[in-house]
């Protein structure tokens, strides 16, 4: 692959991870005015259902050729998966979208910034501390339980970021994704039970359920599987850096959470931090979670 075709390669990875994440956090907007009728945890298994549904009738995985290699690695994705939904639709029912993504990112924030040890890491755990610490203020709309949740997202986030770069890296086409995320939907289904007469009840909630799973699963996480075998990890970790950033504004354009400047001073620091760590691990040789 010569220069011209590395860099174009590059370029459709970085328009495929930024259209992922957008599209994951507008979805996650979309569907916290549901949790008032179904609650996060029944909206979460109905989004991994809804998802693995719609990719499953596209990819249609071959299955019977599959490796063990493969099976662990599409089960780890899947588990990986489901608990961070699961702890992440628990946090944004308590906290703004914007904070707990930006606390979620800790995750693999950490990762990235403990595998190559330096004074100047050090530094930037501290700069994104602090701006944790300004975004879960006391009076800023957080909850203890919420941040909880958000980090038990962001190890959920940590896991998911190298189970995805294994299964794209050896299923072709979204098969992988597909078998993940029906492991992740038969792992929370029990959480969907209880609301099924709601959906059918109510066609309007359905739907939306319907189009959040389909955005956000089969469309959001798709193209960030797409980015990963397109681009190094190292790399996603600066993208995936800007996280918080479209969370904050999703929150904002489509649900109406507002943005202080304490908001934007902590969010500065969590997403400088981010990609100064990054800059400095993809320079050496050290690979670093999405």
């Amino acid at each position: 692959m010569n220069s011209s075709q590395a860099r174009r390669r590059t370029l459709a990875g970085v328009a495929f991870l930024l259209a992922g994440t957008t599209t994951i956090q507008w979805s996650a907007a979309l569907v916290m005015p549901v949790f008032a009728r179904i609650g996060p945890s029944a909206s979460s298994a109905w989004r991994f259902l809804f998802g693995a549904l719609a990719l499953l009738a596209i990819s249609r995985p071959k299955v019977r050729s599959w490796t063990r290699h493969q099976w662990v690695g599409a089960a780890a994705l899947g588990s990986s998966t489901a608990f961070m939904g699961f702890c992440f639709y628990q946090s944004i029912a308590r906290i703004p979208l914007g904070t707990a993504v930006a606390i979620e990112y800790l995750g693999p924030f950490l990762v990235a910034a403990f595998a190559k040890r330096s004074a100047r890491h050090f530094v930037f755990v501290a700069l994104a501390g602090l701006g944790v610490v300004a975004l879960a203020r006391p009076g800023g709309g957080v909850t203890l339980v919420g941040v909880l949740f958000a980090l038990g997202s962001g190890a959920g986030w940590a896991g998911y970021a190298f189970a995805s770069h294994r299964v794209g890296g050896s299923i072709e086409g979204f098969g992988g994704l597909a078998v993940a995320m029906s492991i992740a939907s038969v792992l929370t289904l029990p959480f969907a039970f209880a609301s099924a007469h709601e959906l059918i009840a109510r066609p309007l909630l359905g739907g939306r359920m319907v189009l959040v799973g389909v955005a956000a699963i089969a469309l959001g996480f798709g193209m960030e599987m797409q980015a990963l075998r397109r681009i190094k990890p190292g790399v996603v970790s600066v993208l995936i850096a800007l996280d918080p950033a479209i969370a904050f504004l999703m929150g904002w354009l489509f649900i109406g959470q507002g943005v202080s400047v304490t908001d934007l001073a902590g969010l500065a620091c969590v997403v400088g931090a981010g990609v100064g760590v990054t800059y400095d691990v993809t320079r050496g040789v050290v690979p670093v979670a999405q």
